[in-house]
């Protein structure tokens, strides 16, 4: 069959379980035609379309899947027609063959034809999982664009773009333990991820995109196949002792190169925990109390070298309190069982309670170095909310610094210097002498052991640059 020479002239028999194709098989007597999509894990995700024409399978590469709504199209690549036999293969087709991967049957069934052109293959399916009326157009660049005319199956909405996270008040943990959940708190940053088609995109909790700063994470898209859904995590980075910590994380917060990023990921790899489903398969989950939420989460199984789910406790409270502070953790998050979710709000459904005193700060200044650090800041000027608006001083801190880290932020700090500084007056002389004064835009992180009586921070220890908050998010922790 010359309709098949290409298709024997990219694989090699005996070195691949793939039919053949050395025969064609009859067409079945049935009304309608059949049809098959392949799941193909090679070396990117797609999905193979199959349409059973003329003793053959026409066949499409579809990266993203099959639309499932008419507002999204999908590109789809025309590959080579391939044997009747290949509409129920399913297997590894070996390293170093071509199409190298995991093939598995996504969907199959039959298919009514409307219009077969050069340019213009229109059609209803009838399958497992997909039911509605289909076209495939050929554009100028001889590429195809694949478009659901039905609208979205009954009951699915569009995957948001955009859900922002919910977040926590601090507090003490809870002592009614049987309506609360109880998780550990992780020393990471927030990240909310959006997979479609076997995609990732990863949103910082100030809707920065920040994907190309963690490569590693991007087989987590794979992971879910044709799975849509947003999910709600930390990302953080582990130390020698194997303890979540982020001054290592800090390493990694502000790449946006990815070649850098790539390198990073080998010496200092990261690891995404997820705590939280708010979208999956066309449902909107924010609106199902945080149990309903869990199992969800918990049923796609997601656990991989650099992603997972760690579990939840349903209490005492205390003991998981204990737990976490054994093990070095910085402390526990409290959620009500019942709660729902309700996105970029802070709420008192959930209660963080940690065991070192930290506080998001707001940069306004900073002291010459000297010494070693002659050239460098040598201390940082800090300042919180104030009562009526606005910020006020909070104290000045000087260790927890690395070089890399003060090298960084000389860098930052150099474009925003300004004349006065964004804090009312008196500030304490001793403090403030020789300072650079600078815009409030840049946020950080400072562990401290307690609150003087004057309301600055009493010890604080800079523990790194937060890029993933705004100044107007800081709020007081303790």
């Amino acid at each position: 069959m010359a309709e098949l020479d290409t298709y024997r002239s990219k694989r090699r028999p005996g070195r691949t379980p793939e039919p053949t194709g050395s025969r064609a098989r009859k067409k079945s007597s049935d009304s309608g035609d059949r049809f098959v999509v392949q799941e193909h894990h090679a070396r990117a995700l797609h999905w193979d379309f199959r349409l059973e024409r003329n003793g053959v399978l026409a066949s499409w590469a579809v990266p993203k899947g099959l639309p499932m709504d008419p507002h999204t199209n999908r590109l789809a690549k025309r590959t080579e027609d391939h044997p009747l036999d290949y509409i129920d293969f399913e297997g590894e087709i070996p390293s170093g063959e071509y199409g190298a991967g995991a093939v598995k049957v996504w969907d199959s069934g039959r298919y009514d034809l409307e219009k077969w052109t050069d340019d213009e293959v229109m059609f209803v399916l009838h399958g497992r999982r997909v039911e509605g009326r289909y076209v495939l157009i050929r554009t100028k660049d001889d590429q195809w664009l694949m478009h659901r005319m039905d609208p979205a199956p009954e009951g699915t909405v569009a995957m948001p773009e955009l859900v922002r996270p919910m977040l926590a008040t601090a507090g003490r943990l809870p002592t009614d333990d049987d309506a609360w959940a109880f998780e550990f708190k992780w020393d990471g940053v927030r990240a909310v991820a959006y997979v479609d088609g076997g995609r990732l995109r990863l949103l910082s909790r100030n809707d920065r995109d920040v994907t190309v700063s963690y490569p590693e994470l991007r087989g987590l898209g794979e992971a879910l196949g044709s799975r849509q859904a947003v999910l709600d995590g930390e990302i953080v980075a582990f130390d020698d002792d194997n303890r979540p910590n982020f001054g290592v994380l800090q390493e990694r917060m502000h790449v946006v190169d990815a070649a850098r990023a790539r390198r990073l990921s080998q010496r200092v790899p990261v690891a995404y925990l997820l705590f939280d489903v708010l979208f999956l398969d066309g449902q909107t989950t924010t609106t199902l109390p945080y149990r309903r939420r869990r199992a969800l989460l918990e049923s796609l199984e997601l656990k991989g070298d650099h992603w997972q789910t760690p579990a939840w406790f349903n209490g005492p409270g205390t003991e998981v309190a204990r737990a976490a502070q054994e093990n070095g953790l910085e402390g526990v998050v409290a959620k009500r069982l019942e709660s729902l979710y309700q996105p970029g709000r802070r709420s008192t459904d959930w209660i963080k309670a940690k065991h070192l005193r930290t506080q998001e700060v707001v940069l306004v200044g900073w002291t010459p170095g000297q010494g070693r650090r002659q050239g460098r800041p040598g201390a940082l000027l800090l300042a919180v909310p104030g009562d009526h608006g606005g910020l006020r001083y909070a104290g000045k801190v000087g260790t927890g610094f690395t070089d890399e880290m003060l090298d960084d932020l000389g860098a930052r700090l150099a474009p925003l210097d300004c004349a006065e500084p964004a804090v009312p007056g008196p500030l304490p002389r001793p403090q403030v002498a020789g300072a650079r004064w600078v815009r409030p835009e840049l946020v950080g992180e400072v562990s401290f052991s307690q609150w003087t009586r004057d309301r600055r921070l009493r010890q604080p220890v800079w523990r790194g640059l937060r890029p993933d908050k705004e100044p107007g998010e800081v709020v007081i922790e303790s």
